[in-house]
């Protein structure tokens, strides 16, 4: 009975996840997200 409330678990945060990153898609937040990942990435490694 534990394994199946896991699983049902597993599935429901993975169904939020979806949701939210298809939310983030539509609004078109793809491009901020990626420039701001860019962005921490070159800080990191001191480019920036």
């Amino acid at each position: 009975m534990a394994g199946r409330k896991l699983m049902c678990a597993r599935v429901a945060v993975g169904l939020f996840a979806v949701s939210f990153i298809a939310a983030g898609v539509w609004r078109g937040e793809t491009v901020s997200v990626l420039r701001k990942a860019v962005n921490v990435c070159l800080e990191c490694i001191g480019l920036g």
